[in-house]
Order: structure tokens, then sequence, then C-alpha cells
């Protein structure tokens, strides 16, 4: 009797299922800096972030007072493209705005 006769589809779902893992995750911060504007960094979490207006300007406020907040929570390769986006935007428009992203 062979391997492959031992094997049923439960058996290779079961091991499929198994061996399945969810991506870990990443938050995205935002940092303060004294030159970006408040405005701008409200633009940045509604247009990269989508984000409320309400819920931007409550961010913004956090990163303001504390110095950074969480923008979101995504799987690598997004998180890495929202920190480029936000970069970029910001390059653009002439601010020094930083955002980094680190494992949840």
């Amino acid at each position: 009797m062979s391997d492959y006769e031992d094997l049923t589809s439960e058996s290779i779902l079961s091991d499929t299922r198994e061996k399945a893992k969810e991506p870990s995750m990443y938050k995205v911060l935002m940092h303060n800096d004294d030159y970006t504007t408040m405005e701008f960094v409200v633009n940045v979490l509604v247009s990269i972030f989508n984000k409320s207006q309400r819920d931007a300007e409550e961010i913004m406020m956090r990163i303001h007072k504390e110095g950074l907040a969480i923008c979101g929570i995504y799987t690598y390769e997004i998180a890495e493209t929202k920190v480029t986006e936000v970069h970029n935007l910001a390059r653009h428009n002439g601010f020094p705005l930083k955002s980094t992203f680190e494992k949840v």
C-alpha cells in the first residue's frame, strides 16, 4: 500500500487548514513634526486611510498632543504602501511628514 492510498480528501483538507495561517498585521503610525499643517494631516488621513473627517481630526489631535498615533492596522504590503503614499504626498506638498509601521 503506498502513502498516496492513505490520503483522503478529508485528511488533505485538514492538513491545508492547519498550514494556513493568518498574515501578520502591522500598525501604521504617523509622527508629529513642527512643519506639517494640521489641515494637511487631516487630508492625508481622509485620502490615504479613508478616515471620516471627524475621525481624521481626532487622530490628528492625538498626533499633535502625543507625538504619534496609529492610523490603521494592515498586512505588511498594505502598511508599506500606505507609508510610501504618505511620504510621497507629503514631499510633493513640501512637508516633512513622517509615517512608519511596526508589527502588532
